[in-house]
């Protein structure tokens, strides 16, 4: 026979202070159903159904179903590398200067070296935009400076790092291989492979933070630095691997931008890291760090860039586009904190019951 406390206690008190005893497929279910990402793209269903009932060419022409998955693919790089970095308490705000660099990169190795391989091009933005992560990492892990001022300071050093190397240039698609440009208009299957290679490296993110240790520890880092340091956690390593993380997909999507458009100049990326940060905070991800998925980021990448083209097909003004993307920012947060504050409550009445 249950015990009387067992059948009283509320459900969700419950779940919070021992195992449950729902289940496994209950809980999927369940979780599932509460979840933010289900909610944050059932949102994106309907702008997309919305805007397919104004002009079906938005999803059903081939050019309309191209654009709308190409369109946030570089986007979901910089939103998944942000993820890791507010996952952990903290800001990047120089991802868009680096994506910059990473760009303008690609397109000056193509130019002296003609015949090089696109995937060495990949390699070498990747390796960059690690680079300028890792200084991010170390300045803010090593000096104990916030996130936010560092990299706003070095988002301003990278950005007039990339000015002055690129000047007024433009680097054309003609100076850059055939081979590397065609991956910014292939598809497989009537997917765009940028899009595909964008998913993939999202579900490597995702996999990373579920399972590994490591991932995992970013999670506890940013839940209480403090207590992760009294456990014995590499706060300060785990701060740098996540910085180091957001370079490197910042520095692949820089590559990605170059395929992508076929032109480079010194503006590449400029604006973007606001908008990383917006898909993360809209896709779930706790500003105040230790909470949010990938997955959530990403479809919150996906709803900010199908607003962006499909709101003007329904007739609403970029005013009003901007306003609603700033209240969906507002909102997402006024709810981490009203399920913040209902957690705490629930934490609080098991722990008087015990």
């Amino acid at each position: 026979m249950t015990p009387t406390t067992d059948t009283h206690a509320d459900e969700g008190t419950t779940l919070l202070v021992e195992p449950s005893a729902l289940p496994a497929r209950t809980r999927l279910i369940r979780s599932l159903l509460r979840s933010r990402e289900l909610s944050v793209a059932i949102v994106l269903l309907l702008v997309i159904a919305a805007a397919a009932l104004k002009s079906s060419d938005f999803v059903f022409s081939s050019d309309g179903w191209r654009d709308l998955l190409l369109t946030p693919s570089i986007l979901l790089l910089l939103a998944a590398g942000q993820t890791v970095v507010i996952i952990t308490r903290n800001v990047d705000l120089s991802v868009g200067a680096i994506l910059g660099i990473s760009a303008w990169l690609t397109g000056e190795v193509f130019t002296s070296h003609p015949g090089m391989p696109p995937l060495l091009a990949f390699a070498i933005g990747i390796a960059a935009g690690a680079g300028l992560g890792l200084v991010n990492g170390v300045v803010v892990a090593y000096g104990r400076v916030p996130a936010m001022v560092i990299t706003l300071g070095t988002q301003y050093i990278f950005r007039g790092i990339v000015v002055t190397w690129a000047g007024s240039s433009l680097i054309s698609a003609s100076q850059m291989p055939d081979a590397f440009l065609d991956l910014g208009t292939r598809q497989i299957l009537s997917i765009p492979v940028l899009f595909i290679v964008s998913i993939v490296i999202v579900a490597a993110v995702g996999y990373y933070l579920t399972t590994a240790r490591s991932g995992r520890e970013l999670y506890a880092v940013g839940s209480d630095p403090e207590a992760a340091v009294l456990y014995g956690l590499p706060v300060s390593r785990r701060v740098v691997t996540a910085f180091v993380l957001s370079g490197a997909l910042a520095g692949l999507a820089g590559v990605v931008f170059a395929a992508r458009y076929g032109t480079v100049n010194s503006g590449a990326g400029s604006g973007i890291e606001f908008q990383a940060v917006a898909a993360a905070v809209v896709g779930g991800v706790a500003i105040s760090g230790g909470a949010g998925t990938v997955w959530g980021a990403a479809i919150g990448a996906g709803l900010l860039m199908t607003i962006n083209s499909a709101l003007p097909m329904v007739g609403i003004s970029e005013f009003w586009q901007q306003a609603l993307v700033g209240a969906l920012i507002i909102a997402a947060i006024v709810l981490d904190r009203v399920l913040a504050a209902r957690q705490a409550r629930q934490l609080i009445e098991a722990r008087d019951e015990a």
